[in-house]
């Protein structure tokens, strides 16, 4: 039951002034790496890139 309780009290709390995360701990292989994954990796990074100039401004 406690772990019941620490983790209605972290979803309880408000995370909007946590940073945006950048380069998750991911592993990535581009040897395995197919087409599908390498648009999923541009869209990550242009992601990354707006989330960052949002922070900017």
């Amino acid at each position: 039951m406690p772990q019941n309780n620490e983790q209605n009290e972290l979803e309880k709390q408000n995370f909007a002034t946590l940073p945006i995360g950048e380069n998750e701990d991911v592993e990535f292989s581009e040897e395995l790496a197919d087409e599908a994954d390498r648009k999923a990796a541009q869209r990550a990074a242009q992601a990354d890139q707006r989330a960052h100039e949002q922070q900017q401004e």
